[in-house]
């Protein structure tokens, strides 16, 4: 297996130091893991999109605005 190297807030590291009986690679696997699914799942997505770039930036602003407001920041 191939080791990687993070940077993470000391604060982060004081978390996780005290939390011993966590296995932190199996977490970071599996976070990594999903994430690619869901990268791989946006692009095929992506690919069959007939949205132009103007359409995209539209609907980012949209939910945004709208989560925004959802969470009170707005």
């Amino acid at each position: 297996m191939v080791n990687i190297t993070l940077s993470i807030s000391e604060d982060l590291k004081k978390e996780i130091q005290g939390m011993n009986e966590v296995n932190w690679s199996a977490v970071m696997r599996k976070a990594l893991k999903e994430h690619i699914r869901k990268v791989k799942i946006a692009e095929t997505i992506a690919v069959k999109s007939k949205l132009t770039k103007k359409d995209v930036e539209e609907l980012d602003k949209l939910v945004k605005s709208s989560m925004a407001k959802e969470l009170g920041l707005k």
